[in-house]
């Protein structure tokens, strides 16, 4: 039972959870707007998201951002290290437009963490914008990338998408705010601490009541999306219904981000028997 939850927590702490939540958005994108997903850029963007927020998470705390004295931290540095590796196999196998792409998504990535200049701040310690940053990222690398991987012409259910996407990942956020509110320095103005946490759950109701609402301004809506919507929008709802268990080890970091997986298994039930 020990190396179970070893190997469990692993998964978690090294951003392997979070990884397949990223790439099952990328796949939700795909059966969205119908178009095929190279397996380089599933690669590509599984191994960057682990360097990325393994990176954020361990990195910035590291001497030099290399240096790790912990040695459950060593292992998940050591895991990120041959993940990049991949990351830059697989980016050397699509187009240039991805590249310019990550290269933008990459640098805000790295301000995010790492201040641009030595007495500056970083991007996450800008009160109140770290959930926009990271919300924007997320709809880089889940939706954009996808769209120039594929060629896709930019039309309005493109932009649609774009933002459904961007308000799904700040509704997919706040449960993080409220669990890490004893933790966060106060600079950082989250919105649990701006607004308290039940106001923060009131805001993810409205937010998941836009994220369906702008659904239905699409100009091409099939039934099987709108039924996805609102198969998504359920688990999510039933998050804040449970606003006293986000503080829990595993609620956020396992179920929370595990709503994105749930999402797509749900896509390939329909493709499959549909």
């Amino acid at each position: 039972m020990r190396t179970l939850r070893t190997i469990f927590n692993f998964y978690l702490d090294a951003s392997i959870h979070v990884a397949l939540a990223v790439v099952s958005l990328v796949v939700v994108t795909a059966f969205l707007l119908n178009i095929s997903i190279d397996f380089a850029l599933i690669g590509f963007i599984f191994c960057s998201t682990i360097v990325c927020y393994n990176f954020v998470k361990y990195g910035v705390e590291a001497k030099k951002y290399l240096i790790v004295s912990n040695g459950y931290h060593k292992n998940i540095q050591i895991f990120s290290f041959f993940s990049f590796a991949f990351a830059v196999y697989f980016l050397t196998h699509l187009s240039k437009d991805i590249w310019v792409a990550v290269m933008v998504l990459g640098l805000v990535s790295t301000l995010y963490a790492i201040p641009f200049l030595p007495k500056a701040k970083n991007l996450r310690s800008l009160g109140g914008f770290k959930i926009y940053i990271v919300a924007v990222v997320w709809v880089g690398f889940t939706a954009l990338l996808p769209v120039l991987q594929s060629k896709t012409p930019i039309t309005w259910d493109l932009w649609v998408l774009f933002g459904q996407r961007f308000i799904l990942v700040l509704i997919l956020i706040l449960p993080f705010e409220i669990r890490d509110l004893q933790w966060d320095d106060i600079n950082l103005k989250t919105l649990p601490q701006l607004i308290g946490t039940k106001k923060t759950s009131a805001l993810g109701y409205l937010l998941i009541g836009l994220f369906l609402g702008l659904t239905f301004l699409k100009d091409e809506l099939t039934q099987i999306e709108l039924i996805a919507r609102f198969f998504v929008a359920i688990p999510l709802a039933i998050v804040f219904l449970s606003i006293n268990k986000m503080k829990g080890r595993y609620f956020a970091s396992f179920w929370v981000e595990g709503i994105p997986i749930i999402w797509v298994g749900f896509f390939l039930l329909v493709n499959e028997f549909y």
